[in-house]
């Protein structure tokens, strides 16, 4: 993968002449936080449905989209008090090649020894109350690999998701899907599609996988709506209504292993606010006591979101 940049939008268009001003502002912020959390609460209380998008070749979303857009008109950043455990953390799963590569392995062996250590962190998310898990499974960029690795790799997710559709009800993890759907192979789409559909009354902890994902894909596919429904005056709102998967909070803590420091066009949207944890250790080493590490960094930072 390669390092991209994202953009911003900036659109408020106002000026503080006095102390006053400001002190209102941050008072009127305040205020609106707490009315989102109880909002989120009743939201998480609602029935989850989803339904099929394949016109605009997108994985499953949820159903009620005038819901959805009434939800993305408030901030969906988690209000977290000091060390507290993220809501939703992302991870950039990085150093399976590397990891075969340092015992002399094909690169196969670094992949499958990388599905062990998702289910690890799956377990260990769980126990740590983590509510939204986000993995980068498969980028845009990963086509131009070679296809027998290619091959491979869609192999391996068509097997994992057999066994994590066979356990879902007793682990009750449910399944989400952010990217494209073409050009994935019908085999891991339909797997894909009964996965999601097995878990979609599942309450616990929301996997999604972030499978032939690209976010400035993302952005476009988000902005390219905008335009076939005749938008001409867009807010940060309308973007994050159409975006995969527009009930999904921003994730507060994003994980990147092997070593590398950057995006990799991962999330360049939800990550306005997220806090970053880089390690030097390689994905297939990547074990609870790793996870708990990173956990334990983000709860000793403070988000003040720009303020103080």
């Amino acid at each position: 993968m390669t390092a991209n940049n994202s953009f911003i939008l900036f659109s408020p268009n106002y000026k503080c002449h006095s102390v006053r001003s400001l002190y209102g502002i941050y008072s009127l912020f305040y205020n609106r936080r707490s009315r989102i959390t109880t909002l989120r609460g009743d939201a998480k209380r609602k029935k989850r449905q989803f339904r099929m998008t394949g016109k605009n070749n997108k994985f499953p979303q949820r159903a009620d989209s005038t819901n959805a857009a009434k939800k993305a008109k408030i901030s969906i950043m988690s209000d977290n008090l000091p060390n507290s455990t993220p809501r939703h953390i992302a991870i950039i799963m990085d150093g399976n090649g590397r990891w075969a590569k340092e015992r002399r392995l094909p690169r196969s062996a670094g992949h499958n020894a990388g599905a062990k250590a998702v289910e690890r962190t799956l377990k260990a998310a769980q126990k740590a109350g983590v509510k939204f898990l986000t993995l980068y499974a498969f980028s845009t960029e990963n086509w131009i690999r070679p296809q027998d690795e290619i091959d491979g790799l869609m192999k391996l997710l068509e097997q994992t998701l057999d066994r994590y559709t066979k356990d879902a009800a007793k682990n009750n993890i449910r399944l989400w899907v952010s990217g494209e759907r073409e050009p994935l192979p019908a085999g891991v789409l339909k797997k894909i599609d009964y996965a999601v559909s097995a878990t979609a009354q599942n309450t616990g902890l929301t996997l999604n996988l972030a499978l032939n994902y690209g976010a400035r894909q993302e952005i476009t596919h988000a902005v390219n709506t905008l335009i076939a429904e005749g938008k001409t005056n867009v807010t940060i709102q309308d973007i994050q209504a159409r975006l995969y998967q527009p009930d999904l909070p921003d994730p507060e803590l994003i994980i990147r292993t092997s070593g590398e420091e950057r995006l990799s066009n991962f999330l360049l949207w939800q990550a306005a606010y997220s806090e970053f944890y880089f390690t030097s250790v390689l994905w297939p080493d990547f074990t609870e006591e790793e996870f708990n590490k990173a956990l334990d960094a983000y709860r000793a930072r403070t988000r003040r979101f720009g303020g103080l």
